[in-house]
């Protein structure tokens, strides 16, 4: 794997790039891919880490949306059942089946939603993740006993996927620069570059040596995600804005408070939406909300009124109710969504996660909406857009069936190291020439020394955040927990980069002001 000294190199002002894209969250890391994968000559530029935004702070589920075909967007459950079956087939490694229940505590629930599940599974057809059912009440107790038991009549069983958002990001990295790619963190877009109105590339700056470069390009996309507005408007000041962004905020609570392998949907909250429950890593993951933002930001905040409505939620279905006390770890995430054209409801949840693609009069492509499970065939679409722009040789898709760096065909979930895949044996041969890299870092959340230098050395891991919030994934799981640890993480990274103490320093108070964020 090239490091990032080489990646950088080949930033020379003498060579036209056949597609930029800016934006290293999932809808950019999948459009790279797409050109890459292609033959096109291609370049991505995120200017913090990839992953870092949105991409990072999902509820870890690659599915259908069972929401969606409530709201009768059958298309878009399609599309994104068929790409939940192709991660599942190009990921194993990080996708895995996880079945959820849904309580019944009427007794035209059971019906209601079975019939509905089984149309569900139908739209899935050979991609499928298993058969819906209704379990009876005493079923659905020995698999949930954590359920509150008053008026419960039963529930219904289905699949969908689980996934770890971030490691697919750094994988998709890997893969990308695998594949004759070039993709750079913390490089920062400046400016557009036009010859007669057009764009013809763009100006970066690398935000580590502050060294800048002109970047050539026959076709520049804008995949910024809730930030795609600010990119437009330096192709045009006057712009209208595209994006309305969404918040949704998730808490992080032990195992206990659900003593179940099944997550649990809740299929109707007070505003209108679904709530999870969803055992992850040895915590559970409650969430999500739905709030509309004006300004997005890197670090959105989580809000008392979130944190109230999801633990009152939880607490009216879980005998254990969850408390502020109880919560290790809290994120909040904005949702890119497409504005519509005219819209006075306010009401982001009937807002469709269906992307859109717009190409301006410079010829700037930009692609809004969607999410991480359709994260590859908006890739395609958008490619295919910049080629029939940009006259570039037509080549035929090939992300369909391509193996995502870490793909091995037998993955071991009761490995720690597991979300690694094929990359273990790397880990493995780490230790091997240093046994000390064995050392445990966090018994809490199973992270070994070896774990910070592979981050480092293969990927492309240059803050103390980008390893304990994204390629292990520390912050989300417990806050205080990886405080603690982040002095020896910094220790350890600040030796592989050659980095001095005052470095270290730094970097340790710059992490527990954002972990400050993650906590009560």
């Amino acid at each position: 794997m090239l490091k990032r000294k080489e990646l950088l190199k080949q930033l020379k002002e003498d060579i036209i790039w056949d597609i930029v894209i800016i934006g290293g969250g999932a809808t950019g890391l999948g459009a790279a891919l797409e050109a890459v994968s292609r033959g096109y000559k291609t370049l991505l530029v995120e200017q913090l880490d990839y992953t870092i935004g949105t991409s990072s702070r999902s509820t870890k589920l690659v599915h259908g949306g069972v929401r969606y075909l409530a709201q009768g967007d059958v298309g878009l459950v399609l599309e994104a059942l068929k790409e939940r079956g192709l991660l599942l087939q190009n990921a194993p490694h990080l996708v895995k089946n996880i079945s959820f229940l849904i309580p019944s505590y009427a007794w035209w629930y059971k019906p209601f939603y079975t019939f509905g599940l089984i149309i569900y599974d139908l739209l899935a057809g050979r991609l499928s993740f298993g058969w819906s059912k209704p379990f009876s009440r005493k079923d659905t107790i020995s698999k949930m006993p954590n359920l509150i038991k008053k008026n419960l009549r039963g529930s219904i069983l289905y699949h969908d996927g689980q996934f770890d958002d971030s490691r697919l990001g750094i994988n998709l990295v890997q893969t990308i620069i695998k594949k004759g790619g070039t993709a750079l963190n913390y490089c920062k877009v400046t400016k557009l570059i036009k010859e007669n109105s057009k764009i013809k590339g763009v100006e970066v700056v690398d935000i580590e040596t502050d060294k800048s470069y002109a970047i050539k390009a026959k076709v520049v996309i804008n995949a910024t995600g809730v930030f795609a507005d600010e990119i437009l408007k330096k192709d045009n000041p006057n712009a209208k804005n595209k994006v309305q962004p969404s918040q949704g905020v998730h808490l992080v609570i032990d195992k206990e408070f659900l003593q179940s392998d099944f997550a649990l949907m809740i299929p109707k909250t007070i505003d209108g939406r679904v709530l999870f429950a969803v055992p992850w890593h040895n915590k559970i993951i409650l969430g999500t909300t739905d709030i509309p933002i004006k300004t997005p930001s890197i670090e959105p905040q989580v809000t008392d009124k979130e944190i109230d409505f999801i633990l009152e939620t939880a607490g009216r279905y879980l005998t254990k109710k969850p408390t502020r006390s109880d919560i290790t770890s809290m994120f909040a995430g904005l949702r890119p969504l497409a504005a519509p054209e005219d819209d006075e409801s306010g009401k982001t949840k009937e807002i469709s996660r269906k992307h859109k693609i717009m190409i301006s009069r410079s010829g700037f492509i930009s692609i809004i909406g969607g999410k991480w499970t359709t994260y590859r065939e908006m890739g395609e679409d958008v490619i295919n857009k910049a080629v029939k722009k940009a006259q570039l040789p037509k080549k035929k898709s090939v992300t369909e069936e391509l193996a995502i760096h870490g793909f091995t065909k037998k993955t071991n979930f009761e490995n720690p190291l597991y979300f690694y895949g094929s990359d273990i044996k790397i880990i493995n041969q780490l230790i091997k020439d240093d046994n000390s890299l064995k050392t445990v870092l966090s018994e809490k959340l199973q992270i070994i020394e070896a774990q910070i230098v592979h981050a480092v050395k293969n990927e492309y891991a240059r803050e103390i955040a980008d390893v304990l919030a994204r390629r292990t994934r520390a912050l989300f799981l417990d806050a205080r927990e990886s405080v603690r640890i982040a002095p020896r993480v910094a220790e350890i990274m600040a030796k592989e980069l050659n980095y001095s103490k005052e470095w270290e320093k730094y970097q340790i108070l710059k992490f527990k002001d954002l972990a400050s964020h993650y906590m009560l």
